[in-house]
C-alpha cells in the first residue's frame, strides 16, 4: 500500500497560526514521517494527525512528541478524520470506502456505512461533522453510468443511516464542511472553472439550496473551513493550473473574513495534499493548524519546530 514520503532534503512542519497575533511557530517537524491533516481536540489540548494510514495525537502546545493512537487492525485510513463536537470520538474514512466511529481512549470502530458496491467503486472521504454532532458531511465519489468518475456532496447521520445527496452533476465536488451554525455547508467545485482543475469555493444550504459561489479569482481553491466563533473561513490556494489537489506545490494558506469579504494569505510555503484536509481550528476560532512540507531551498525553512524527529 502507498503513502505519500518526503523528500531526502524534506521535513513536515506542524504549524500553527495565531489570529490575534499575527504570529507562527512550529509545533513540531519530522525528517522521516509525512504527518499531515491535523484536527484540534474540542478540549483545546490536543491535535490528532494522520501517519501512513494511522492517526497520532500530538500536543497542540508543542510540548510533546507524537503519541499513536490505537486503530483496530486490518483498518487502514486516508488522512479524512474529525473529531466529534463532545471530544468523545474519532469519525474517519478508511481506504475501504466506509466510514467509521472511533473512541477517544480507543476500543472497537464502528462502521457508520454500509460497504459500497464494488461495481461502482464508491467510497466516502469525510470532512466534517456538524456543530450538534448529529451529522456528517462528506465527499462520495464512484463511478457513474458511462462509467466516469464522479464526486457529490452527501450529508449523513453521525450515528449511521442512509445518505442524502446535495449535488448531483459531472462537477469535481470535494473539501464539505459545515459553518460555525450548522446552517450551511462550504466546498471547493470545478462547476464555475474557466479550465480543467480550476475548483473555487462554493457555499450551499445544508438542504442543497441556496448554492453561491465565494471565491472569484484565477487560482486553484480548496479545502475550506469555517471557523467555530464564524467570524472567517480558511482555505488552501494552488496555483494557476494545478489539478486536483497534489503535495509539494508553492501554495498559499487563506483566509476569508466573513464579515467584509476580505482575503489575506497568512502563509505561503511548499505543501497541498496534507496541509488542510481536514479542519484544523483551535476551538475558540482564534488559533488554526495545518502541515507545512518545506525542503531546504523553499520558503518558509526558517521557522524552528518545538519537537523533531
Amino acid at each position: 500500500m502507498t503513502f505519500l514520503t518526503l523528500r531526502a532534503d524534506q521535513r513536515a512542519d506542524v504549524r500553527i497560526f495565531d489570529l490575534d497575533s499575527g504570529e507562527t511557530s512550529v509545533v513540531f517537524s519530522s525528517t522521516s514521517l509525512f504527518v499531515e491533516a491535523p484536527n484540534w481536540h474540542p478540549e483545546g489540548e490536543w491535535l490528532v494527525l494522520n501517519v501512513e494510514g494511522g492517526l497520532v495525537r500530538l500536543r497542540a502546545d508543542g510540548s510533546s512528541a507524537l503519541e499513536p493512537m490505537q486503530v483496530p487492525a486490518p483498518l487502514v485510513l486516508n488522512n479524512d478524520h474529525v473529531i466529534s463536537p463532545d471530544g468523545r470520538h474519532l469519525l474517519i474514512s478508511a481506504r475501504d470506502g466506509r466510514l467509521y466511529r472511533l473512541p477517544w481512549g480507543g476500543g472497537a470502530a464502528t462502521p457508520v456505512t454500509e460497504l459500497p458496491d464494488p461495481a461502482l467503486r464508491f467510497k466516502y472521504y469525510l470532512h466534517s461533522v456538524s456543530p450538534d454532532g448529529l451529522t456528517l458531511a462528506a465527499i462520495g465519489g464512484g463511478l457513474d453510468a458511462s462509467g466516469d468518475w464522479v464526486t457529490n456532496v452527501y450529508t449523513l447521520p453521525a450515528s449511521g443511516g442512509p445518505h442524502t445527496q446535495l449535488t448531483d452533476d459531472a462537477f469535481a465536488d470535494d473539501g464539505a464542511d459545515f459553518s460555525a451554525d450548522g446552517e450551511w455547508i462550504w466546498f471547493n467545485s470545478e462547476r464555475a472553472g474557466e479550465y480543467p482543475g480550476h475548483a473555487q469555493l462554493f457555499r450551499m444550504r445544508t438542504d442543497g439550496t441556496q448554492l453561491t459561489r465565494v471565491t472569484h479569482d484565477d487560482r486553484v481553491n480548496w479545502f475550506p473551513h469555517p471557523s467555530p466563533d464564524g467570524r472567517h473561513v480558511l482555505y488552501l490556494s494552488y496555483p494557476v493550473g494545478t489539478t486536483g489537489h497534489p503535495p509539494n506545490l508553492e501554495v498559499e494558506l487563506r483566509l476569508i473574513e466573513l464579515a467584509s469579504g476580505t482575503v489575506s494569505t497568512i502563509d505561503s510555503f511548499l505543501g497541498g495534499q496534507g496541509t488542510t484536509n481536514v479542519p484544523g481550528w483551535s476551538p475558540d476560532g482564534r488559533r488554526v493548524a495545518y502541515v507545512a512540507y518545506p525542503t531546504t531551498e523553499s520558503a518558509g525553512g526558517g521557522l524552528r519546530p518545538a519537537h523533531q524527529r
